[in-house]
C-alpha cells in the first residue's frame, strides 16, 4: 500500500515506518520536526520525508496524491508543556487535523484514517489543553466520518515507551527520563510521592494495533464494519506504581515536587482491540527495565 504517515519522524511515527517498510508498504512521512527529528529519519527507498506544518492549509496531493491510508500521529504530544502552551498545543492538534481532513474531503474515494488519540482522556478532558485538544481531535474525526463518509478509527495510546522515545526536554516520558539518568549514573527523579500507577505499553506493541487497524480498514476481511468508526484502546491491561518502576532499575532516587496536570492511575480495561483486531500486546515493562540494566553492564564491562 500507499501509505501517508503524519509526525513520521517522531517517537511513535520512526516506529511505525520501520514496521511498515517491514511489511512491504510505500510511505511517505510529514513533520514539522518540532518533536521529531532528522536522526530519525530510515534510509529505505520506499520512504520520503517532508517538513510540513499541518497548521497550514496546503494541498497534501505534492507529497502523495491517492495514499491508501493515513496515520495521523502528529500532534503536541505531552501535558506539562501544553499548559505554557495552549494556543499552540490547539492548533497543532485541532487545526492540524481538520487541515488533513479537509483534504481527505476534497477526494473523490475518501481515503481511510486512524487518528492517533491518547488515554489520558479517562483522566477528564477539561484538566489540561493537551488532553482537552486530543479529545477534540477525536470528536472532529467523528464528525468528518459520520457528516462525509470518511473511513476512521481511532486509537487511545497508554503511556507507550522503547526505542527512539525522548530522553530529555519537555516532552520526554518518565521511562525515557530514568533510562537516561540511569545510564548516566544519577539518580532517578521520581514525581510527588510516586504512588501514581502507569499502564506502560511497549512502542512495537502500540505500533502492532496501530497497524493491525489501519489494515482491517482497508484490507478486506471479517473485521471491516466493526472498525470503521470505532475507538480502541492500546494498552497493556496492567500497571505499576512509578515507585516500583524507580527500584525497578536498582538506582537510587530521590523525590521532586508532583507536575500539574498528572492523574493518579492509567489502566487500559477496554478489550475491544484484543476482540475485534486480535491485538495482544506482549512486552513487560519490567522485562524491558532488566534489559536496559543488562545492556548498561555489557557496555561496562
Amino acid at each position: 500500500m500507499n501509505i501517508l504517515v503524519t509526525g513520521g519522524a517522531g517517537f511513535i511515527g520512526t516506529n511505525l515506518i520501520e514496521r511498515l517498510l517491514e511489511d512491504g508498504h510505500k510511505v511517505v512521512s510529514i513533520d514539522n520536526y518540532s518533536t521529531g527529528f532528522e536522526t530519525n529519519e530510515i534510509e529505505h527507498e520506499n520512504v520520503t520525508y517532508h517538513n510540513v506544518d499541518l497548521r497550514d492549509a496546503i494541498d497534501f496531493d505534492f507529497f502523495m496524491e491517492n495514499p491508501d491510508l493515513i496515520y495521523h500521529l502528529a500532534a503536541l504530544p505531552r501535558i506539562q508543556p501544553s499548559f505554557e502552551f495552549p494556543a499552540l498545543t490547539f492548533e497543532a492538534n485541532v487545526l492540524g487535523t481538520i487541515n488533513l481532513l479537509e483534504w481527505i474531503r476534497s477526494k473523490e474515494n475518501k481515503i481511510p484514517i486512524v487518528y492517533a488519540g491518547s488515554s489520558s482522556f479517562h483522566g477528564g478532558v477539561y484538566k489540561n489543553p493537551y488532553t482537552f485538544t486530543k479529545w477534540q481531535g477525536e470528536e472532529v474525526v467523528q464528525m468528518y466520518h459520520k457528516t462525509y463518509d470518511i473511513p476512521m478509527s481511532i486509537c487511545r495510546f497508554y503511556n507507550v515507551y522503547g526505542p527512539h522515545q525522548l530522553t530529555e526536554g519537555e516532552y520526554c516520558t518518565v521511562i525515557g527520563i530514568f533510562e537516561k539518568q540511569f545510564r548516566e549514573g544519577k539518580e532517578l527523579t521520581i514525581t510527588g510521592d510516586g504512588e501514581q500507577r502507569r499502564d506502560f505499553t511497549h512502542v512495537f506493541d502500540i505500533v502492532d494495533g496501530f497497524v493491525k487497524c489501519g489494515n482491517s480498514l482497508v484490507i478486506p476481511n471479517a473485521y471491516n464494519a466493526k472498525v470503521d468508526g470505532e475507538i480502541f484502546e492500546l494498552g497493556k491491561g496492567e500497571n505499576h506504581s512509578i515507585n516500583v518502576i524507580a527500584q525497578s532499575f536498582d538506582s537510587g532516587y530521590t523525590y521532586i515536587p508532583k507536575r500539574p496536570g498528572e492523574v493518579q492511575e492509567t489502566l487500559c480495561t477496554d478489550m475491544k482491540a484484543r476482540e475485534l483486531l486480535g491485538w495482544k500486546p506482549t512486552i513487560d515493562i519490567l522485562d524491558y527495565i532488566e534489559g536496559v540494566r543488562v545492556d548498561k553492564e555489557i557496555s561496562n564491562n
